[in-house]
């Protein structure tokens, strides 16, 4: 397990917090007034931000596919909830339908939260890194070494120098590694031996108290502005109980627990909480202006086939039908009335104007046969 853990984790991790830290000891060694750039706490500082920010930028695709997959989840809220209702009685045919419309939609739960479990590991991985440089008392990846041993052993990529450098590092007039609840015998670590403390527990107190405070501030933030997007479903109890945890619960969590977390740790989580903030909030932007492009391009469309004003809608059947018959029904319609309409014009002008129709023509409807009455006056008179 520690084979695993060290070379997946702890290594990677104190690699990328070394590489930080030789850089901006190289810049401030060329800056006048620097004194000792190696051991400065600013430089340490700036390693633990910068190192943040190189996991931030390496897990920024995924973040930015887990904020994509919560719309998306928002958007099936009602199908789901629907699917609840109507098998609410039938735990088993629930799940199926469930996974059945995440798998129509190329929905993935998993994706969605395995960013977030990525940070897990490296913020634990980090937390065992800085607590590494001081190896003395018998908690959690200590050793029980005495002050000596802790500041000539080196700490996985870190040379016995660097974390000497590292322990004499001073924040404020606090060290780096060290946390409000520490034991006051792991403080000889931080101080080269026979030398007294120029630190105190109460100047560790001033330094941690807030950064403990600005981070559970900033972690009740980025979980507002998150949920912010995503109506809440109360007829569903566990996501209920997961949207309290991460607005109070998580929060509080970390004041109660900040007293046993080194300062470089809180400096961690106070830049990993800002990055995120403004991760989310560049992120969200973004979505909007493709919503928005989504639904102007949405509305030209409903415009390019709504009709226009003053002009009469066309029936799609009926176009159909004209463009089957080679060429427009109503000149069609118009051309044939043309010609009876012609037709009749002339007749009604022959009958009006009394001229009888050919003998031995076939009388028109209406109109008396030719010749009728004289032949039958012609054989009354030869009987």
């Amino acid at each position: 397990m520690s084979f695993i853990t060290d070379n997946l984790i702890y290594i990677p991790i104190s690699a990328i917090m070394w590489f930080w830290h030789k850089v901006f000891a190289w810049v401030g060694g060329a800056i006048p007034g620097v004194d000792d750039p190696e051991s400065n706490g600013l430089i340490w500082v700036l390693s633990v931000v910068f190192l943040v920010v190189t996991l931030r930028v390496i897990l920024f695709y995924p973040m930015a596919r887990q904020l994509r997959f919560s719309r998306k989840m928002q958007s099936m809220q009602p199908r789901m909830q629907e699917i609840r209702k109507r098998y609410k009685n039938d735990q088993q045919k629930m799940a199926q339908e469930m996974r059945a419309l995440q798998k129509k939609e190329g929905f993935n739960p998993l994706l969605g939260c395995l960013p977030a479990l990525l940070q897990i590991p490296v913020f634990l991985g980090l937390f065992h890194v800085l607590r590494s440089f001081n190896r003395m008392g018998s908690a959690f990846g200590a050793l029980g070494m005495t002050a000596e041993e802790t500041r000539t052993t080196g700490n996985y990529v870190f040379s016995p120098e660097d974390v000497q450098n590292f322990l004499d590092a001073r924040v404020f007039g606090a060290p780096l590694s060290s946390f409000i609840s520490q034991s006051v015998d792991q403080f000889a670590a931080f101080v080269n031996p026979g030398e007294p403390l120029d630190f105190s527990r109460t100047i560790i107190i001033i330094i941690a108290v807030p950064l403990m405070i600005v981070s559970s501030l900033m972690t009740h933030l980025n979980a507002k502005q998150s949920f912010s997007r995503q109506p809440l479903d109360r007829s569903n109890s566990q996501a209920v109980i997961m949207r309290q945890m991460m607005l109070w619960v998580f929060p509080i969590g970390i004041l109660v627990t900040g007293a046993f977390w080194p300062i470089a740790i809180l400096v961690y989580m106070v830049t990993n909480n800002a990055w995120t903030y403004g991760q989310q909030h560049f992120l969200f932007a973004q979505m909007d202006r493709e919503d928005s492009a989504k639904e102007e391009v949405a509305r030209e469309k409903r415009n390019a086939l709504a009709p226009k004003v003053g002009v009469k809608p066309v029936n799609p059947k009926k176009s159909a039908n004209t463009a089957a018959n080679g060429g427009s029904a109503e000149p069609a319609s118009n051309a044939s009335g043309g010609d009876v309409a012609v037709k009749d014009t002339k007749a009604n002008d022959a009958t009006s104007s009394g001229a009888a129709p050919a003998p031995g023509s076939k009388p028109k409807p209406g109109q008396k046969p030719s010749g009728t009455k004289n032949t039958s006056k012609k054989k009354r008179k030869k009987k």
